[in-house]
């Protein structure tokens, strides 16, 4: 055939100076040296030197990195494609991107004998064709980062059995683990009493949750229910007694069903009414008064992880640890992909059995190094949904992420997951399989067309890769156009 021109050995996948590929045959010897027509490609890149899959067309291109300005035919003087303004990130879909172009090259040999010469004179169609095809697509291509996350209920915290309590009034108190719970300071109604005072009689089993009036554990058949708020009960209320903490009682008492009393931060008569009715419900002496210890309170609803006391023990040290009742993703995100991620942030969790649920990035921590991590963690609890993971110092950022449908994580209760970030979205572009791609001689790349009357090879201009795909641009390239593509 006459008017096809030898294509040049293309450089080495892993040489950062290169727009083409290389890869070395499977027989001996250079393929590129022993015949005209063929090309050399080389072996894999290494996953550690392999570019990010958004700066591929920068690493196997001479064009400049911006897709609408650059040309896939203008390597700069040196031939070196300019330096990403962004902060480069290795993907393993590098590898499956180089891997994909350098077959397609050897199928398009394969199929026709030649690749296209210097872009000017690519016509040239195949003695049957290209073995598979696929057509131009339009849509959106989004790439992403993934990473390790943890599904559980987050950090657990302990219920505290109170202290001895001094009885003298408002001045009363309770211990607490600064976690916002508090125990029990003995008997209902009773001044002076210890920590030590009764017998733990019940305690909840683990995974039972726990709502607004529930017991969360008895001292001597003597409900302690569940209250919600931000702080523990820290003082005796009763009559003349003011402050947030009244307010706070006043809440919880109106949110169970009592009524005849005004919410403020007075605790009056109707206050002690309310209060009596209570405690009537609770099987306890009706005195109008609560103490410190005559109520736990937490956030919200909670979830029990681990139960550290046993009936039969005398009330002290720590009852029970719980946790949240929703279940969550942590992560520990590598700070260099910070800039993916801020409050409100979706991302798509991938399940132990390949199911995928969306999340919501709700919190995000301060970063910190593992060595850091593991030092400041003097819980001592193991039910977290994170952890600090490896022995190195590499610094990362603690996130939680709000899984909103709940039944879409199954029956999982732990388990490790993969977290996707969007890290680049294009709209509306055109986009063929990145083992549709043919090295050009010079540089560049070309698609194999397929025409009525054969198949030509059509220049194109490479935008963003991103799922085994790749944004193209080029005269005669429109949403339908048919390629060839290895099988």
């Amino acid at each position: 055939m006459t008017g096809r021109d030898e294509t040049e050995a293309l450089p080495a996948a892993g040489e950062p100076s290169s727009g083409a590929l290389e890869r070395h045959g499977a027989g001996s010897g250079e393929v590129a040296t022993k015949r005209a027509g063929a090309v050399d490609t080389a072996e894999e890149p290494s996953p550690d030197t392999g570019p990010r899959t958004r700066d591929l067309e920068t690493a196997l291109t001479p064009e400049k990195a911006a897709p609408d300005t650059a040309s896939a035919e203008d390597p700069d003087e040196d031939g070196a494609p300019p330096g990403s303004s962004r902060r480069r990130r290795p993907l393993r879909t590098s590898l499956i991107a180089l891997a994909a172009i350098t077959v397609t090259a050897a199928a398009g040999i394969a199929a026709t004998g030649t690749i296209g010469g210097d872009g000017g004179d690519l016509a040239g169609s195949g003695p049957s064709g290209p073995p598979a095809t696929a057509k131009v697509a339009r849509t959106t291509l989004t790439d992403t980062e993934t990473v390790d996350g943890n599904l559980g209920y987050g950090d657990a915290t302990t219920v505290q059995a109170p202290a001895s309590s001094s009885g003298n009034g408002d001045g009363q108190s309770a211990q607490n683990d600064g976690s916002g719970q508090s125990g029990r300071s003995g008997q209902s109604g009773s001044s002076g009493a210890t920590g030590s005072d009764g017998i733990v009689t019940w305690v909840p089993e683990e995974g039972k949750i726990i709502e607004r009036g529930d017991t969360v554990y008895r001292v001597d058949q003597q409900r302690i229910p569940l209250l919600y708020g931000s702080f523990p009960l820290y003082r005796t209320l009763a009559s003349g007694s003011e402050g947030d903490d009244v307010t706070m009682l006043e809440k919880n008492l109106r949110a169970l069903g009592y009524q005849g009393f005004t919410v403020d931060d007075t605790y009056d008569s109707a206050t002690a009414v309310a209060v009596k009715e209570w405690q009537d419900d609770l099987n306890r002496k009706e005195t109008g008064t609560v103490t410190a210890g005559d109520a736990v309170v937490a956030s919200g609803a909670r979830r029990v992880a681990d139960v550290k006391a046993s009936p039969g023990a005398a009330p002290s040290g720590s009852i029970l640890s719980w946790t949240g009742t929703r279940r969550i993703v942590a992560v520990d995100l590598d700070v260099q992909f910070e800039d993916l991620v801020e409050k409100g942030t979706e991302v798509t969790v991938e399940l132990p059995d390949n199911t995928t649920v969306k999340a919501e990035v709700t919190d995000i921590g301060t970063p910190s190094t593992s060595k850091a991590a593991d030092s400041s963690d003097s819980s001592g609890s193991g039910d977290s949904g994170s952890g600090s993971g490896g022995s190195d110092d590499k610094a990362t950022l603690p996130l939680e992420l709000t899984v909103k449908d709940q039944k879409g994580l199954g029956r999982y209760q732990a388990a490790a997951v993969q977290v996707t970030l969007k890290a680049e979205s294009r709209k509306d572009v055109l986009v063929v399989p990145v083992s549709a791609l043919v090295a050009q001689r010079g540089g560049g790349y070309a698609v194999e067309v397929v025409t009525a009357d054969g198949t030509e090879y059509r220049p194109v201009k490479l935008g963003m890769f991103a799922d085994s795909k790749v944004e193209v641009s080029g005269k005669g390239i429109k949403e339908g156009t048919v390629v060839g593509v290895p099988k």
